[in-house]
């Protein structure tokens, strides 16, 4: 756990490729880099939905 008091995400696979080396990267913060592709990105929740509708 960080400092600010929140958890890090940890993501199982690059969203870009989809292969599974990733680490950490310190900036920006949060941030995971794929060693195959060598994207850097970002996990983050934007919210909830109140309600679902059909």
């Amino acid at each position: 756990m960080s400092d600010d008091g929140a958890a890090r995400a940890v993501p199982f696979y690059c969203p870009y490729c989809g292969e599974e080396d990733l680490r950490p990267e310190e900036d920006p913060h949060g941030a995971w880099r794929c060693a195959d592709c060598r994207r850097v990105f970002l996990v983050r929740m934007v919210g909830l939905v109140t309600e679902v509708t059909r």
